[in-house]
């Protein structure tokens, strides 16, 4: 039953990012922001709610004494793992991926160094409350970054979005069902990691991470389909730095994290090798051909298969 009911949940929280990924962008189009930044910025934070409700539920819960650290870390771990590794590499599959160098120099800086810092700051296996405020602070002048390099085009005449108010009604609503998803999501699996007596974040990785990255998995697809490979990339780039530093960030802020030394030792340093591994992809002449697509998601399921074991 409990298992039901994670599963609810995480389709709660795909319907409401879903539905305040839409009002966000119907929003974000009266600026005729570029693709590549709406799916870096506007884009990662909306589908990356289910992580960050999720994280601020569990953060809560640790005030009243009720230690949910394992599926916050395991959450976000497991989403990043699950994007670069499998939604990038089937988005691979469906269609090669490109980005110009300066922007794979740059932002695969900013993952890796992200990584480390997440790294140094669980070494001792806790997060405090101060190390919490440096991975908020730390994303915050990511983005503070990113838009002060962004140019809105002058001249010519400006998109509107289409409803407005509808636009921003569909959007609290989707704020609303993603905050009461995260409570149904994080208390059941913390009921199931308890009675198999396993990991919670052993069961966050597997299911609740892979669960939350329904959001980038559906925008990928859909931008592919599209010919729009910017977005895509630049979505599951701008989440992957969000869900390694704000989703611990907050609930590191709220009532500190505790980290498991599994995750220190071989999830993070798996992170750091596969992302290095793919920024070394589209680097190459022809980018992440539907080929290395094929290998990143191999990794993933070999990934996937090393954390079942361990049931």
């Amino acid at each position: 039953m409990d298992f039901l009911i994670l599963i609810a949940g995480i389709a709660g929280l795909w319907l409401g990012t879903e539905l305040t990924i839409a009002g966000a962008m119907a929003i974000a189009r009266r600026n005729q922001l570029s693709e590549f930044f709406v799916g870096l910025v506007i884009l990662s934070i909306g589908s990356d709610l289910p992580e960050l409700a999720v994280a601020v539920d569990a953060g809560l819960k640790g005030l009243t004494g009720l230690d949910a650290s394992g599926v916050v870390v395991g959450t976000s771990i497991g989403s990043v793992v699950a994007q670069i590794g499998f939604v990038l590499g089937l988005a691979a599959v469906i269609g090669s991926l490109t980005l110009p160098r300066r922007v794979v120099f740059r932002q695969g800086f900013v993952l890796l160094a992200a990584t480390v810092l997440l790294f140094a700051l669980a070494f001792d296996g806790h997060i405090s409350r101060l190390e919490g405020l440096l991975l908020v602070g730390a994303y915050g002048a990511y983005v503070l970054a990113l838009m002060n390099g962004e140019t809105v085009p002058d001249g010519g005449p400006r998109v509107l979005a289409t409803g407005g108010a509808a636009s921003w009604l569909g959007l609290l609503a989707g704020l609303a069902i993603v905050i009461g998803s995260s409570e149904v999501t994080v208390s059941s699996a913390v009921r199931i990691a308890r009675e198999l007596e396993i990991s919670e974040a052993l069961v966050s990785v597997l299911i609740i991470g892979l669960g939350t990255s329904l959001p980038e998995l559906s925008i990928s697809i859909s931008a592919i389909v599209k010919k729009r490979a910017a977005l895509s990339v630049g979505n599951i780039i701008g989440s992957n730095v969000l869900d390694t530093l704000l989703p611990i960030g907050l609930a590191a802020l709220i009532s500190g994290v505790r980290f498991e030394q599994q995750l220190l030792w071989f999830d993070l340093p798996y992170i750091f090798v596969l992302t290095a591994m793919v920024l070394g992809f589209f680097l190459s002449r022809r980018g992440v051909t539907r080929a290395k697509g094929g290998v990143m998601l191999l990794l993933y399921a070999t990934y996937a298969a090393f954390k079942l074991l361990q049931f």
